[in-house]
């Protein structure tokens, strides 16, 4: 039997990044992907957006590793020349009694370390002349960045350090042995057994799967994944807003929110669905409440501009009027079972955290 340092299950933008961390390090990794291409789900069906880390508990993992995060994308992305904009965005009250709601966002960004201009009604529009706003807060070290193009360039470091890819190979179990771990694997129809002295559990949608094939790990350890689909619609011709827009949050979710993909082409979305399988299908009923929502900021959205373009799937760890659950990313001080690293309820700030979120992990295993 094959033996290898690490088997990282998972080839999204996370697990792309902790393949690449761990063979930075000289660790030999494999990573083994179900679907036939990378980033497949939760990592190329999103907004792609850099978070500044506004909206977080302080010394939450999401609050840390966001920051942290954001400040690693835009060095990687500048360096590796990955298409990629600070472009900055726009929380905004479309209410009189949300401008409480921007006090508490601002105070609660601040104790993160991350800053955020209040702007009246006049200067908000000063900026953006569409908006309707009674007041906003600035971010402007809020961006964007092609996903597809940082997960190539992941893959990219990580192949050019050693690491090897597996498409298409599912993990069927996860046996603990007396050093290191036995995986076992199915491709095309056939069965293969790969030893390593590490798994990283990165499959996103469905980490919690694969903790329950994981044999001597406590099912006390393993949480159950909700999914909430997110739909998104994309308005025609030139872009209204050169920022991103931001109503005040809601529960499970950002709020329909407008962002923009690097060729200026407006997007909105997502919105919140609590689903039960994973469904990728965008539900065209969502229409009149996008259309409501987006002409609480943005009144000249012309009648009948929207049109669905996809939807994403997030993992959460808590379900409908719940409070946001944070990151978990649990090591053997976590479950007991030395070598393995979990990664639950990996969904937005993700992509923004998802260098730091490899370093983090990179610490668990050393």
């Amino acid at each position: 039997m094959e033996r290898v340092g690490c088997i990282v299950i998972g080839a999204g933008v996370v697990g792309l990044a902790i393949a690449r961390s761990l063979a930075l390090r000289g660790v030999e990794v494999v990573v083994v992907e179900r679907e036939g291409a990378i980033g497949t789900h939760t990592s190329s069906r999103n907004s792609e957006v850099i978070h500044a880390g506004i909206y977080y508990p302080q010394g939450s993992l999401k609050a840390r590793l966001c920051t942290r995060g954001r400040a690693l994308l835009y060095d990687y992305a500048a360096a590796r020349g990955l298409p990629h904009r600070r472009c900055g965005k726009l929380i905004v009250a479309t209410a009189a009694a949300q401008l409480a709601d921007l006090e508490r966002i601002s105070a609660q960004a601040a104790a993160s370390g991350v800053a955020l201009q209040p702007l009246s009604a006049a200067q908000a529009q000063a900026l953006e002349p569409a908006l309707a706003c009674h007041g906003a807060l600035l971010s402007p070290d809020t961006g964007i960045v092609d996903s597809h193009a940082l997960m190539a360039a992941l893959l990219a470091d990580a192949e050019a350090a050693g690491a090897l890819l597996a498409l298409g190979t599912a993990v069927t179990a996860v046996e603990p042995g007396a050093t290191g771990f036995v995986v076992h694997t199915e491709s095309a129809g056939e069965p293969f057994v790969l030893a390593a002295d590490h798994v990283v559990n990165a499959a996103g949608l469905w980490a919690s799967d694969i903790a329950r094939a994981t044999q001597g790990l406590d099912p006390a350890h393993i949480p159950a994944t909700r999914y909430a689909r997110g739909s998104y619609f994309a308005a025609p011709g030139r872009a209204a807003f050169s920022r991103l827009v931001y109503p005040v949050p809601k529960p499970g979710g950002l709020g329909v929110h407008l962002t923009l993909d690097l060729g200026g082409a407006m997007r909105f979305g997502p919105d919140v669905e609590w689903i039960d399988t994973v469904d990728y299908r965008v539900n065209p009923a969502r229409l009149a409440h996008f259309e409501t929502e987006i002409r609480r900021y943005w009144p000249g959205l012309p009648t009948g501009a929207l049109a669905p373009i996809y939807c994403g799937i997030r993992p959460k760890l808590s379900g409908p009027d719940q409070p946001a659950a944070d990151f978990r990313i649990d090591g053997p001080g976590v479950h007991g079972l030395p070598g393995l690293v979990n990664l639950f309820g990996i969904e937005s700030p993700g992509l923004t955290a998802s260098l730091a979120i490899a370093e983090t992990v990179a610490t668990l295993l050393d």
